[in-house]
């Protein structure tokens, strides 16, 4: 997950859906027990391998323990590929379908994470533990517990007698948490290929905090795009005691001061539109409900921008955002500086080019002496996927089997992930892992990373129904 904002926002449902909160958190249903256990027992294993990038990078090994556990399933060993990448690798297995005229199904994710360091952690990041109800590691919560749920599901609905219609594909990159080499990669190969993606790396859902009952759920059919700018400003310095009026530090300051204070115009999808209209019926503050009421009937409405550019959690939903993130002037103390540069990050709003968010920060900066390159890595510009019908019920479906009652949020992504690849490779893709955490709990990339437990039994639940309605 490469800054993915997986979750609704904690202000939406602090104390909404009172009703949810003592709904059941699983619907009667058929045994997983096989599933169950082989989902703990995976996500272990490959916690357990150190797939950071660079020396020692063992994501091959994830993708063998995968590949390992397919086999032993029923797969054809000739039907997983496994694709050496520089110190990575990444895996296609395909489950084929009884009819070769549709398009296959697509099981989007990744194997490699964030890098760890013991001395930071409570416990080794790379020796899962379970302990109180969760599973403790690096990777628990992004991505080798949804990975392992999700092959545990496929293996167990193939011991099960199911038949897809419908090729089914696992797709697994090396190295999305970086530069996106392998992500890139499959999407491509799979281009004019693949029907439909799910990723099972974005969306998810809310628990309380009081309770650890199920509060919302979002899938994600959107990300915004992106990308970082360069700006730089060069003098010829000289000694601190006789200044110049041109300074490159002052100069660079100026621009970014301009482009700190700016908006750029409010704007929205059908699918951000979305959002707003289901968050607001579940907003318990009247004011913000009404302003998403507002922005998404009139995405002009001055009062209502003004309340949603007021919460950070929302600004970002609403508009293309591009802040300073890091800053570089001067080589002493008692000179004058003779370059000074910034690093703007921007977040995109789905349908704008790069090159044009960079000429409009140009203009707000209004310093033609300020130099601007686009130093973007392992990232692209990426449309919106429609509001599919065929998802949209198999995806509100599978959860309310495994969470009745619980709300739905479509949502656009602020971060990035392998599903950009696939949507600009014309491909549909939906972020829609059924994992459910307390916002408190969320510490992907972060320290002391896990999951909670109470997650597996309904996830193969969810799971079951939504690649089922999706490949027969």
């Amino acid at each position: 997950m490469k800054l993915t904002l997986h979750l609704v926002s904690p202000a939406i449902l602090s104390v909404a859906a009172v009703a949810l909160a003592s709904t059941p958190a699983l619907a009667a249903g058929n045994s997983h027990a096989e599933a169950e256990a082989q989902t703990l027992e995976l996500s272990k294993q490959s916690i357990a391998m150190r797939s950071v990038q660079g020396p020692g990078n063992e994501t091959p090994k994830v993708a063998a323990l995968y590949r390992d556990a397919l086999v032993k399933a029923g797969w054809a060993p000739s039907d997983i590929d496994i694709v050496p990448v520089d110190d990575t690798a990444y895996l296609i297995a395909t489950w084929k379908g009884s009819d070769p005229s549709l398009k296959p199904l697509v099981l989007s994710g990744h194997m490699d994470v964030v890098e760890a360091k013991r001395a930071d952690w409570q416990r080794d990041p790379f020796v899962p533990v379970v302990e109180n109800g969760y599973l403790f590691g690096r990777g628990a919560l992004d991505m080798k517990f949804n990975a392992a749920l999700a092959v545990s599901t496929l293996i167990e609905m193939r011991h099960k007698g199911y038949k897809p219609k419908r090729t089914i594909v696992i797709a697994f990159s090396g190295d999305e948490e970086t530069t996106m080499k392998t992500s890139r990669l499959i999407a491509e190969r799979l281009k004019g290929q693949a029907g439909l993606v799910i990723n099972v790396d974005g969306g998810g859902g809310m628990l309380a905090e009081d309770t650890g009952k199920p509060l919302a759920w979002t899938w994600d059919g959107a990300e915004k795009n992106y990308a970082d700018f360069q700006l730089e400003v060069t003098n010829p310095g000289g000694h601190s005691s006789a200044p110049r009026k041109d300074n490159a530090i002052v100069q660079l300051s100026q621009a970014l001061v301009n482009i700190g204070a700016y908006h750029f115009t409010p704007e929205q999808s059908p699918l951000t539109k979305a959002f707003f209209e289901s968050a607001a019926k579940i907003t318990p503050d009247p004011k913000v409900a009404g302003a998403m009421r507002s922005f998404a009937a009139d995405p002009t409405d001055a009062d209502a921008i003004a309340t949603l550019r007021s919460l950070p959690e929302f600004i970002g939903r609403i508009e293309t955002t591009c802040v300073p993130t890091m800053v570089n002037g001067g080589h002493a103390l008692n000179a004058l500086p003779q370059r000074a540069t910034a690093n703007i990050n921007c977040r995109i709003f789905p349908g704008h080019k790069r090159e044009d968010i960079m000429a409009e920060l140009a203009k707000v900066a209004n310093m033609p002496v300020v130099k601007f390159s686009d130093v973007t890595e392992g990232s692209t510009p990426s449309p919106a996927s429609p509001m599919r019908p065929d998802f949209v019920n198999a995806a509100n479906k599978a959860i309310h089997l495994a969470y009745p009652g619980i709300a739905v949020i479509p949502a656009q992504a602020s971060g990035a992930s392998d599903s950009m690849w696939y949507r600009v490779n014309g491909i549909d893709a939906y972020g829609a892992s059924p994992v459910l955490i307390k916002d408190s709990e969320e510490f992907a990339h972060g320290l002391n990373e896990r999951v909670p437990l109470s997650n597996v039994a309904p996830g193969i639940v969810y799971f079951t129904s939504l690649f089922t309605d999706l490949s027969k």
